[in-house]
């Protein structure tokens, strides 16, 4: 009997149970002897069900630690580790694959096609070089434009499945109720209320091919929401993806993010009112020069605080969204742009004031600096949250996350919202594209 091909796939609670499903859960030939994970904490440690693994795993498939790689190929017999997650510069790429080559086994990643699935509903995908692009914000402008156009639109998110996987194989929010039936984290919230703000629907979940089978029945066309920089997990009909200027120079320096500025028929340089003129000139060199078919738009972020007063010549705390942060390695985010143009008279360093789990954040990422990431991705991190930011010595809060945090936790400080939006600008650009392709 021929020996299976032994594989480890390399995650972080999305893509890599994506890529398992698409391509080796009914595959003889191979047998996925566990998944690693990294970038979110708290996923190591847990097994992948049996019931979405399928016939040829009965016990489920153990989720390691990445950090335990080397030891895991050696012991396991490895033959062949499949990068699975995505917004990694290039060079931590390719020290990964050393270290995974170094340890005897086959270094990989997947292609689009082997891993996106057909609709026979229409898809508009929205992606991005990096996360904390403005992917989001510009999703939220092609709903409306499709609702307008009478259009009945479900959107798609990317996975976030942090908790009990075999209760998030198909996540259906359409009310805020929804978000607590589902007990979703706060980095899952982000996501799903401004969709629900607006009267959308979004799914996601764990089982892509059983989450578009339902959102076909309900919808004439169907918008990939995507997450981090990763590529769509269906086959676009429109493929728009978001560069940052702030960032400039990132769309062809991170994986996937180049794949997704390459494979772009929109490309949007958002952020342009931040941004200086430069490095507008860098990413529309890098577009003419890597992706010379995609129609660029260029879009500013509209900013706007609920209670400017919190702002205006306080000592304000800042709190922006994590994983833009973190792994999107951003110094800046809604909340800094808007404290300035607001004339804050100091942002406050949070670390003298850190509590618990963000400790470990910010020794993970030590650049993160004087703002406060949003971490939530249980209730142990929301505790630690709530506790770091009412220790902190400031005069009030800006909320610079896509949510109000003060619904979840209690901020005992004068507290403020900023909102963020595509320019109506953008929008009408992207509305003649989505004509032009025929989608409404």
């Amino acid at each position: 009997m021929m020996k299976k091909w032994r594989i480890l796939i390399l995650g972080a609670a999305g893509r890599d149970f994506h890529n398992f499903n698409t391509v080796y859960r009914d595959d003889p030939n191979t047998e996925v002897i566990a998944f690693t994970a990294t970038q979110i904490p708290d996923i190591s440690g847990r097994v992948y069900p049996s019931s979405l693994a399928g016939k040829y795993y009965p016990h489920g498939i153990p989720i390691e630690d990445e950090k335990n790689i080397s030891r895991l190929i050696k012991e396991k017999d490895i033959d062949e580790c499949v990068l699975s997650y995505s917004d990694l510069s290039y060079s931590y790429l390719m020290h990964l694959g050393s270290c995974v080559m170094a340890a005897g086994a086959k270094f990989s990643m997947l292609g689009s096609d082997q891993t996106m699935l057909k609709s026979y509903r229409p898809i508009i995908a929205v992606l991005a070089v990096r996360t904390g692009c403005g992917k989001s914000q510009t999703t939220r402008r092609v709903v409306e434009i499709l609702k307008e156009a009478k259009k009945k639109v479900v959107s798609i998110r990317h996975p976030m499945p942090y908790g009990n996987l075999e209760e998030q194989i198909v996540q259906r929010f359409e009310k805020l109720e929804d978000l607590e039936k589902h007990k979703c984290t706060i980095e899952e919230m982000e996501e799903y209320e401004p969709h629900i703000a607006m009267g959308s629907i979004i799914y996601a979940g764990v089982d892509y091919e059983a989450i578009l089978k339902q959102a076909e029945r309900e919808a004439d066309i169907i918008v990939w929401d995507g997450g981090n920089n990763d590529m769509s997990f269906y086959k676009p009909d429109l493929t728009i993806v978001v560069a940052d200027p702030l960032r400039a120079g990132h769309e062809i320096k991170y994986y996937p993010g180049e794949v997704n500025f390459r494979l772009a028929d929109v490309i949007v340089i958002n952020k342009i009112d931040s941004a200086k003129k430069e490095d507008i000139e860098i990413v529309e060199k890098n577009a003419e020069r890597i992706n010379p078919s995609a129609k660029v738009i260029k879009a500013e972020s509209i900013l706007s605080v609920e209670n400017p007063e919190v702002v205006k010549g306080k000592r304000v705390l800042v709190i922006e969204d994590g994983p833009t942060l973190t792994h999107g390695e951003m110094k800046i985010g809604a909340g800094t742009v808007a404290s300035e143009r607001n004339g804050a008279a100091e942002l406050v360093d949070p670390r003298p004031y850190l509590a618990g789990k963000l400790k470990e954040t910010f020794e993970h990422y030590p650049d993160i600096g004087t703002l406060l990431p949003a971490m939530g991705y249980g209730e142990e991190q929301m505790r630690d949250l709530e506790k770091t930011i009412n220790n902190t010595e400031c005069d009030g809060v800006v909320i610079g996350t896509p949510i109000d945090l003060a619904r979840f936790i209690k901020i005992e400080k004068p507290h403020t919202r900023v909102k963020y939006e595509l320019s109506e600008e953008a929008k009408v650009e992207l509305s003649k594209v989505i004509k032009a392709k025929g989608l409404i």
